[in-house]
């Protein structure tokens, strides 16, 4: 099943937008996804969007020092989903299969350098809020639920330690048969979760109205759990 942005196949239980922040590997992508799929929503992966204007720049030789020449990458690129059966998000950009080559370490460090651009995020803030706007989505990024939808329903900000953040890639690494430097990812995160949270444009911080849950500890099925009693109380009041 392939759907642009713009649309929602899935069926919906209701037209919350649920917006999920927090630092790399906090576990945003997994709880969106789950998440989606037990109420029916479509899953907005916003850092996957990043990542692919940060691959296509990476593609096409741009320095990522050059500002306005990845602004352009950004508002002319096209990202979409593509939902297989089993539940698995794709990413396409400009018609290629990209979900491999955004996985990587270094993708993640793309995606926190070209996500520092002011033109770069205006772009994508525009293709999220456009998903967005009928309600019924669960987006996960760094600023979802501070500038991409600050009216949102429920808003989540999962918190972990860097070491357990660390941990958590380094064996999502090894699984897919990457190479992987445990030291080396909880450097790399110290040193991302600084410049997301410094940024002068849409820096990495909790609403003042988010449901601040840490992860440390917990199982997936435990944090999904804790949302879903989130959302079915927010259900309630409304």
């Amino acid at each position: 099943m392939t759907h642009p942005l713009s649309s929602n196949p899935q069926p919906r239980k209701g037209n919350l937008i649920i917006a999920i922040d927090g630092p790399s590997a906090a576990g945003k992508t997994t709880l969106a996804k789950l998440l989606a799929e037990r109420l029916g929503y479509l899953h907005l992966d916003t850092g996957a969007m990043y990542r692919t204007v940060g691959w296509k720049a990476s593609k096409t030789g741009v320095p990522f020092d050059d500002v306005e020449q990845i602004t352009e990458i950004a508002k002319n690129i096209k990202i979409r989903f593509s939902l297989r059966q089993e539940g698995e998000n794709r990413v396409i950009a400009d018609g290629q299969d990209v979900t491999t080559d955004i996985r990587s370490p270094q993708a993640g460090e793309w995606a926190s350098r070209v996500s520092a651009i002011p033109g770069v995020r205006r772009a994508m803030v525009a293709l999220q809020r456009q998903a967005g706007a009928g309600g019924g989505i669960v987006a996960e990024g760094r600023d979802m639920q501070t500038v991409v939808f600050p009216n949102a329903e429920v808003k989540i900000f999962l918190i972990a330690s860097v070491r357990a953040r660390a941990l958590r890639r380094y064996k999502e690494f090894k699984e897919k048969g990457m190479a992987a430097n445990l030291e080396e990812i909880e450097r790399d995160m110290q040193k991302r979760d600084e410049r997301d949270a410094t940024r002068a444009d849409s820096p990495l911080k909790a609403a003042p109205d988010a449901v601040l849950l840490d992860t440390d500890g917990k199982s997936i099925d435990e944090v999904v759990a804790e949302v879903i009693g989130i959302v079915q109380e927010k259900v309630l009041k409304a």
